[in-house]
């Protein structure tokens, strides 16, 4: 199944907090389910700057820095297009892809990498390949 990686915690706010803008600066041409995947990577800068961003949007359950999964996948969700522009609360970038059906996963490790990449089936809990 494909996966991107995505800085947390932003990754938390697409599975929990229905963040339906990813945000990117290339478009693509994929459709369909993929994972999500929180990368290990993040500043406490950058989680503060997130932080910020989701409270004022009303989000006050965040997981703490410390407490953030990280370095796996943590759920999936589904993307239907990949946008030059959205009034979606979540846009601020060049491009944006658009998500919609976040379903969460319980943690699985496993190394990111850069663009969409190929997660092995037999990882996922039965049935998630087929979501």
């Amino acid at each position: 199944m494909k996966a991107l990686s995505i800085k947390q915690p932003w990754a938390h706010l697409i599975i929990h907090h229905g963040k339906d803008i990813e945000n990117r600066s290339w478009h693509t041409k994929y459709r369909g389910r993929f994972l999500v995947h929180a990368s290990k990577g993040v500043t406490r800068d950058e989680y503060t700057t997130a932080y910020q961003f989701a409270l004022e949007r009303g989000i006050t359950d965040m997981p703490r820095f410390a407490e953030l999964q990280r370095g796996g996948i943590i759920g999936s969700v589904e993307l239907v297009d990949s946008l030059d522009h959205s009034d979606s609360p979540w846009y601020m970038g060049q491009k944006g892809y658009l998500l919609r059906d976040p379903q969460y996963l319980p943690f699985i490790p496993y190394p990111g990498q850069l663009q969409f990449f190929e997660v092995p089936n037999h990882l996922l809990p039965q049935g998630t390949a087929n979501v």
